[in-house]
């Protein structure tokens, strides 16, 4: 005699791809009365792990070969540009989040990356120049009045466009709380009126590139302005120059800036990693996949990609905020929409969809065009031509970007595949019955492989 439990029932649904109306394997349910167990958050996201233990060791082997704190073989410009190189990755993984897991192409992130930059360098030009002028003063006979000393930093600062006063939007330079608490809440407020009027309006696809492209070219060309209070083409400049730390070497500097960039880095990897898991990753992905349908089941859409717009804003503002004082200057030129479209030929190289693929991207990208543009490739002599990468290298990008969309569309990160030996089916839909598609159903004790 047979239990029930081994044989299907003659009548029931059929399920594709299964025999005789049996369930498929992958689908388990749990005993009844006992409680659901979930597998936890690092447990269905392994990668972490795996790339904070690469960061990890990456940021030690750059200390004991930095000049500061070990062999000194790595020189205080290269430790510089790894810095850089982490806050660009940073940024990249905001990207990545919002292009490659909810699908909105925003080619205005640089645009949140340079204002986070902007925010900070009015409090680092502002506390360097007030060193400046208060040393200019102290030999005085008679002390000189705040107002005094306002005008005398506003005379120095904005001297080389005409003006001697202090714009209005220098009020908190004076504060460092309050100008971090800028480098979030400019870009923040901005990414959320922005976000608001283009997603209730619902535009979508291609439209909504092209308005993110508008907004960033429309800053851009209001920052080139002499009199929009920074400095116009001058921009900031002199930010490596961190106030009360004149007497550190920059070799210090340097390091101690590439730890806060692998630090920001690694909380803001696994911040977006929880942000794009769990039900809630499933929303934002199930938007990247059919909008229409998201919103048919009662989800409201335009909450969610807000939510994810206007958090990697922030991100991305406060790897701009880390960038900028290891780069020494920022104009409005780092805001231009190239920008914006380099960091999504970044992403796409990387491998969108993968916050490790960003990550990957961006890195590779960075140091190459470093090295190019730096003198570091030689240059190819052809007889009747020479080829120098300093003039070449933008199109070798643009044709790395084609054949990487054309031939490797999971670009770097889906080599990962490969190497696990994970072959994902082609999806045909969101969960559900169709032929190809992720089953589920309630009662499973885990979720379905991503």
């Amino acid at each position: 005699m047979t239990s029930s439990t081994d044989t299907a029932p003659s009548s029931g649904p059929k399920y594709p791809g299964g025999s005789g109306g049996q369930r498929p394997p992958a689908v388990r349910r749990a005993p009844r009365g006992e409680p659901l167990r979930r597998r936890s958050f690092v447990a269905r996201n392994p990668s972490i792990l795996w790339f904070l233990l690469a960061l990890s060791l990456f940021t030690l082997g750059v200390t004991v070969l930095a000049e500061a704190t070990g062999t000194g073989l790595l020189s205080t410009s290269f430790i510089k540009t790894l810095g850089k190189t982490l806050c660009l990755c940073l940024v990249a993984v905001a990207m990545d989040v919002v292009w490659g897991y909810c699908g909105i192409l925003s080619l205005g992130h640089m645009a949140f990356f340079g204002l986070g930059g902007y925010a900070i360098g009015q409090w680092l030009m502002y506390a360097r120049t007030e060193q400046i002028v208060m040393g200019n003063l102290d030999g005085q006979p008679i002390p000189a009045t705040p107002q005094e000393i306002s005008d005398a930093i506003g005379t120095q600062i904005f001297g080389v466009v005409g003006a001697s006063e202090l714009p209005a939007i220098w009020a908190f330079a004076h504060s460092l709380p309050l100008q971090l608490a800028m480098v979030v809440l400019v870009p923040g407020l901005l990414a959320l009126i922005f976000g608001w009027l283009a997603f209730r309006s619902r535009v979508t696809g291609v439209y909504l590139s092209i308005l993110t492209q508008a907004m960033t070219l429309a800053l851009s060309l209001y920052l080139f302005q002499n009199d929009s209070g920074l400095r116009g083409n001058n921009g900031l400049s002199g930010l490596q120059n961190i106030p009360g730390y004149e007497n550190t070497p920059q070799a210090t500097l340097s390091i101690s800036f590439f730890w806060a960039s692998a630090a920001a880095l690694a909380i803001g990897y696994v911040a977006l990693a929880w942000a794009v898991s769990g039900k809630m990753g499933s929303v934002i992905r199930g938007i990247r996949d059919n909008e229409a349908r998201v919103r048919f089941l009662g989800y409201h859409v335009e909450s969610y990609k807000l939510f994810v717009f206007t958090l990697s804003a922030i991100v991305a503002a406060i790897a701009g905020a880390l960038y900028y004082p290891q780069a020494g200057i920022i104009n409005p030129a780092e805001i231009a929409p190239i920008a914006s479209i380099y960091l999504a030929v970044w992403v796409a190289i990387g491998g969108r969809g993968r916050l490790y693929g960003a990550v990957i991207g961006a890195a590779f990208v960075s140091l190459l065009s470093s090295w190019f543009t730096g003198g570091g490739a030689p240059d190819i002599e052809l007889g009747f031509y020479t080829v120098q990468w300093t003039d070449w290298w933008l199109v070798l990008l643009g044709l790395s970007f084609v054949a990487v969309t054309l031939f490797a569309p999971k670009g770097i990160g889906g080599l990962f595949d490969l190497i696990n030996h994970r072959v994902m089916p082609d999806r045909e839909g969101d969960y559900g019955p169709d032929t190809g598609s992720w089953r589920t159903e309630e009662g499973t004790e885990e979720e379905p492989p991503r």
